[in-house]
C-alpha cells in the first residue's frame, strides 16, 4: 500500500514517472510472485525427501539387531569375529587401502583352539568406509599365516576363520558373511533421484507455461475474480482516476552493464556444496576431506570459491574504476574489506559461547575467510596496479592482440610466477628439523612410521614455528587414516601463496569476460582452452596416480597440483554454467544464484547457527545415515533460503520509489 500511495504521488507530478512507478510495481510482482514459488518449490523439495528417506532410518537401525542383539554398532563399522583353529595364538592387524605405505595397525590377539572342534574366537569391530587388509600373524611377528584383502559393508557380520593346512606352519583365511550390511548409500541415491526428479519437473513446467495455448488455458480456467485483479493491476482500480500517458519518443536511456548470473550461480553452487558438507554430508566419507592425497567432494568447492572470487575481482575492479573510482579510494576499500574478512573468521572459528571467556593462549589464527581476506587483499592490490578502466580503445591490428587478457597484464603475472618460485623454494628446499627435505607426507603411521613427527612438512614446519602448536587446527584429516598427533592447519601460511595462484587464476577468468563480452564463442574457447592446459599440468604433476606423482594432489597442503586440478575443473564448470545460464539462457541459475549473491552471510550464519534448531535436532538414532542426511538436507536449504530472502529484501528496497 505505501508503495502504491508514492507511486500515486509521483504519477501527479508527471506523466513519465508514472508510467517507470507503474512498470517498476509490475516488475516487483512478478519477482515476488517468483520468489514466492521458489519458496513453496523448496519446502516441497524438503518434505518429499523427509518422507522418503526417514523409514528407511528405522531399516537401518533394525537390521543389524535383527541378528546380532547385544552388538551396537557405530556408524561406517562393521562385527568381525575371527575363529582360530590354530594350535598358538595369532595377532590380527589390519591395513586401510587409502593408506599410502602405512604400517599394519593390531587389532587385537585370538587365543588357540581349546581342542578339537573348539577355536578360540574374538569379536572386532571393523571400518567400512575402505577397503581393509586383514594380516594374520604368530603372536611374535615372525611368521605371517595370510594376508585377506576385504571391503566390510556396513553394519553387516562377518567371521574370519583360520584354519590349519597339511603342513601345521601353513594356513588359509576366509571370510564369511553371517549377515548382509545393510546399503547405507539407498538415503542419498532417493535424495538425488527425488532432487533430479522436481529439478526434471519444474524445467518441464516452466516450458509448457511459455506455450500461448497452456496460457491461454489458464486464462480461461482463472475465471472472472482474477481476470478482474490483471485488469485491476494492469489499468488500475475503476475507482481510481487515471491521467492519460502517451508514450515518449526518446530512446530509453542507456542500462547498467548486465549484472552475470553466471557468476553467481556458479559461486552459489560451491557455496551450498560447501554448507552442505560442512554440516557433515549426512556422514558420507566422500562428502568428508580426504585423509590425505586425493580428492572428494568437500575438497572441490572451497578452491572452486577462491577461483570465483577472482572472477568477480576483476569485474568489480572495472566497473568501479571505469564510473571514476580513484587508485587510492580503491586500495583502501579493499584493504578494508580484507581486514573485516579477517577479524569475522577469527571470530566465528573461535565460538565459545558456552565455554566461557575466550582463551589467547589456544586461539586458532589461520581460517576460512582469513585465507580468503589474504588471497582477496593480494590478488586485488595486483590487479589495481596493471588495471585499465577503458577497453574499448585497444587496438585489433597488433599481432599479439588475441592475448590481450594475458600480455596487458605482465607485471602482476610475473609477481604471481615469482610467488610460485617461493612456495616451491620453501617446500622442497626448507630444511625441517627431523624431517627429510622436501617431505609431503603426513607423518603418523605413513610412510611405514620413519617420520612420525613430520605432518606435512614445510608448511606444517612455517606453521608451528610462526603461529605456535597452539594456534593451528588441532584435528587435522590426516588422525582418520593415519593416525597423526601433530596439529596442523589446512588454511596454514605456505599454503596461501596457491591460494593467491588459484584467485589469480579466477580472476584471468574475469579478464578473458571483459576483453571478450559479447563474443560468447571466444570467452567459452577460452575457458575451455585455459581448463585443458591446467589438465596437462596436473596430469604432468601427479603422473595420473594419487600417491606417486612428483606434487600430489593434497588439500591440506594446497599443493600446486591441488589447485592446477581444481583450476582446471572450475573453468570447465563455469564454461558450461556460463554457457546454460548466460548465452542460452536455459537455466536461470536458481536455486543457487540467490545464494551466491549473499556469500559471505550465508557462509558465516551457517558457522554461528549450526547447533541451533532448525539447523539441528536430537535424532533417535545417532547412527543413521538417513536422520543425518535428512538434517543436513534441511540446514542447507534454510541457509539458502537465507540468501533468497536477503535477495527479496534488497529488491524490495529498490523497488519502492523515495519519499
Amino acid at each position: 500500500m505505501h508503495v502504491l500511495m508514492a507511486g500515486r504521488k509521483v504519477k501527479k507530478k508527471t506523466k513519465k514517472t508514472s508510467s517507470l512507478a507503474r512498470d517498476k510495481q509490475k516488475g516487483r510482482n512478478v519477482m515476488v510472485q517468483t520468489k514466492k514459488h521458489e519458496f513453496c518449490s523448496l519446502a516441497a523439495i524438503v518434505l518429499v525427501v523427509a518422507i522418503c528417506v526417514a523409514p528407511l532410518t528405522a531399516e537401518i537401525s533394525t537390521s543389524v539387531f535383527r541378528h546380532r542383539k547385544t552388538i551396537v554398532l557405530k556408524m561406517d563399522k562393521a562385527f568381525l569375529t575371527v575363529h582360530n583353529e590354530l594350535g598358538t595364538e595369532v595377532v590380527v592387524s589390519w591395513m586401510s587401502e587409502h593408506c599410502y605405505q602405512c604400517l599394519y595397525q593390531q587389532l587385537g590377539v585370538v587365543p588357540a583352539e581349546s581342542g578339537p572342534g573348539k577355536p578360540g574366537s574374538v569379536g572386532f569391530t571393523v571400518s567400512t568406509q575402505h577397503e581393509i587388509t586383514l594380516k594374520i600373524s604368530n603372536f611374535s611377528g615372525n611368521q605371517e599365516h595370510c594376508m585377506v584383502p576385504f571391503h566390510f559393508g556396513e553394519h553387516g557380520n562377518y567371521s574370519l576363520w583360520v584354519k590349519t593346512l597339511n603342513s601345521a606352519s601353513e594356513a588359509s583365511c576366509s571370510i564369511v558373511t553371517d549377515a548382509d550390511p545393510v546399503n547405507s548409500y539407498i538415503p542419498i541415491l532417493i535424495a538425488f533421484v527425488v532432487f533430479a526428479g522436481l529439478a526434471i519437473g519444474s524445467a518441464i513446467g516452466k516450458t509448457l507455461l511459455r506455450l500461448d495455448v497452456v496460457k491461454g488455458v489458464i486464462f480461461r480456467l482463472g475465471g472472472s475474480m482474477e481476470t478482474e485483479r490483471l485488469i485491476n493491476s494492469e489499468l488500475g482500480s475503476p475507482s481510481r482516476t487515471v491521467e492519460a500517458v502517451t508514450d515518449s519518443i526518446l530512446p530509453p536511456p542507456p542500462n547498467p552493464s548486465k549484472r552475470l548470473r553466471s557468476l553467481d550461480t556458479f559461486r552459489g553452487i560451491s557455496l551450498v556444496i560447501m554448507v552442505f558438507v560442512n554440516y557433515g554430508g549426512g556422514r558420507y566419507w566422500f562428502f568428508k576431506h580426504e585423509s590425505w592425497n586425493g580428492l572428494t567432494v568437500a575438497d572441490l568447492v572451497f578452491p572452486w570459491f577462491v577461483f570465483i572470487m577472482g572472477t568477480s575481482i576483476a569485474l568489480s575492479l572495472n566497473s568501479l574504476l571505469r564510473s571514476g573510482s580513484t587508485l587510492c579510494s580503491l586500495l583502501r576499500k579493499v584493504l578494508w574489506r580484507s581486514v573485516q574478512l579477517f577479524i569475522i573468521g577469527v571470530l566465528i572459528i573461535n565460538p565459545n559461547y558456552c565455554q566461557g571467556p575466550l582463551s589467547w593462549a589456544t586461539l586458532r589464527i589461520p581460517g576460512v575467510l582469513q585465507r580468503l581476506a589474504w588471497s582477496y587483499l593480494v590478488v586485488a592490490c595486483l590487479d589495481l596496479l596493471v588495471a585499465r578502466g577503458r577497453l574499448d580503445n585497444l587496438s585489433v591490428d597488433a599481432w599479439w592482440s588475441r592475448g590481450y587478457d594475458i600480455v596487458l597484464y605482465w607485471p602482476s603475472w610475473l609477481c604471481v610466477l615469482l610467488l610460485e618460485v617461493v612456495w616451491l623454494c620453501l617446500t622442497f628446499l626448507l630444511p625441517v628439523p627431523d624431517c627429510p627435505t622436501g617431505y609431503l607426507g603426513p607423518g603418523g603411521i605413513g610412510d611405514m612410521g620413519l617420520y612420525a613427527n613430520c605432518t606435512g612438512g614445510a608448511a606444517g614446519f612455517i606453521d608451528r614455528w610462526l603461529l605456535g602448536e597452539n594456534h593451528i587446527y588441532q584435528t587435522p584429516s590426516s588422525q582418520v587414516i593415519y593416525a597423526t598427533h601433530m596439529p596442523y592447519d589446512p588454511e596454514g601460511v605456505l599454503g596461501s601463496i596457491n591460494s593467491i595462484l588459484m584467485t589469480f587464476l579466477g580472476l584471468q577468468a574475469g579478464k578473458i569476460i571483459l576483453h571478450y563480452r559479447d563474443l560468447h564463442s571466444n570467452v567459452i574457447s577460452r575457458f575451455l582452452i585455459w581448463g585443458f592446459l591446467l589438465g596437462i599440468i596436473s596430469a604432468i604433476l601427479t603422473k595420473c596416480s594419487r600417491d606417486q606423482g612428483f606434487i600430489p594432489v593434497n588439500k591440506n597442503l594446497w599443493s600446486l597440483s591441488y589447485v592446477t586440478t581444481l583450476a582446471c575443473f572450475a573453468f570447465v564448470l563455469l564454461s558450461l554454467v556460463y554457457y546454460m545460464v548466460d548465452v542460452k539462457e536455459w537455466w536461470s541459475g536458481a536455486p543457487f544464484y540467490y545464494a551466491g549473491m549473499n556469500s559471505i552471510l550465508v557462509y558465516v550464519g551457517h558457522e554461528v547457527f549450526e547447533e541451533y534448531f532448525p539447523f539441528c535436532w536430537r535424532m533417535t538414532n545417532s547412527q543413521s545415515h538417513a536422520e543425518h542426511l535428512i538434517q543436513n538436507i534441511v540446514a542447507t536449504s534454510y541457509n539458502r533460503s537465507r540468501g533468497l530472502h536477503e535477495h527479496r529484501l534488497a529488491d524490495m528496497e529498490l523497488l519502492t520509489p523515495a519519499k
